[in-house]
């Protein structure tokens, strides 16, 4: 299975997984009497939406290159992780909003049962999150990550439900607003993982060099070719799932021009079977001399 294909099924099957909670937390939230559920019943919700959008972005972005665009289109990934965090911010929002305005409306205690579903919800969103991030990883796909993030996201607001819950069903109608409490608390929560996702987007689309241990393992295979007798400038680009190379590799002045040319196709294909995510690689041909 390749890279796009992987990440389109893991996002399916998060879609999905935050649809069911979010029908659970709806139903749950509004029978059991606690906003603080609802409130995640909100963000899965948002998460539902940012799913398809991240679908959509890895539809787009696996399109091949084009003559408008010859580094391909995996940089939509960025703009779709910066729609995902728009989504988070404004879900946030929202539920900090309503948490302030039943904190000043006195209303019942959350029923006890309640807590057994957030609890139940708790272990899934961080399940599903260490699930999605190591997708991630595999496939270098920033707005997967930023998918990930929205389950870890989930999994604090759920974990200051709990408490909230506990405490107002423990302590009875006095602390009933804990429950609200909870729910503002993780609303901040949600602005700090925004960040944390808009964070390497940033970088990815300012071409941030964040990539010095790619560069250092493109240098040693490079040196391992016949007729490299090593390297100098190398420029890494991320976009969407793949990482265009820019190297500068220096040969023996002796040689021919073809013979250079041949050597930097020979570059250029150990590089693509080494690194099985590389996009474009440019080699430009050093003589020796030119260094002494």
């Amino acid at each position: 299975m390749n890279r796009e294909a992987n990440a389109k099924k893991t996002t399916y099957v998060s879609l999905l997984s935050n649809l069911f909670l979010a029908i659970i937390k709806w139903t749950f939230g509004y029978f059991g009497n606690s906003f603080a559920l609802i409130a995640d019943a909100i963000e899965s919700t948002t998460d539902v939406f940012s799913s398809i959008l991240v679908l959509l972005g890895i539809q787009y972005s696996s399109k091949p290159a084009d003559e408008n665009h010859p580094y391909g289109h995996g940089r939509v990934e960025v703009l779709i992780t910066f729609m995902v965090v728009a989504f988070l911010v404004i879900s946030a929002t929202v539920i900090a909003f309503q948490s302030i305005q039943n904190i000043m409306t006195p209303h019942s205690t959350p029923r006890s049962y309640t807590l057994y579903v957030i609890g139940a919800v708790i272990i899934w969103k961080e399940l599903s999150y260490q699930w999605v991030k190591r997708k991630s990883k595999e496939i270098k796909s920033t707005v997967l990550e930023a998918e990930a993030w929205h389950h870890r996201s989930d999994a604090i607001t759920s974990a200051a439900a709990f408490v909230g819950i506990a405490i107002a069903v423990v302590m009875g109608d006095q602390y009933a607003s804990a429950d609200d409490w909870a729910a503002l608390l993780a609303s901040f929560f949600i602005l700090y993982n925004a960040y944390m996702i808009f964070r390497p987007a940033l970088g990815e689309m300012m071409d941030e060099n964040l990539h010095e241990e790619l560069i250092d393992e493109i240098r040693a295979v490079s040196k391992t070719v016949d007729g490299i007798l090593d390297t100098e400038k190398c420029f890494i680009r991320k976009a969407g799932m793949r990482y265009h190379v820019e190297l500068h590799a220096i040969v023996s002045s002796e040689i021919s021009v073809k013979q250079g040319h041949d050597i930097s196709h020979h570059l250029m294909d150990r590089l693509k079977t080494e690194f099985d995510y590389l996009g474009r690689v440019s080699v430009h041909i050093e003589p020796d001399d030119y260094h002494v």
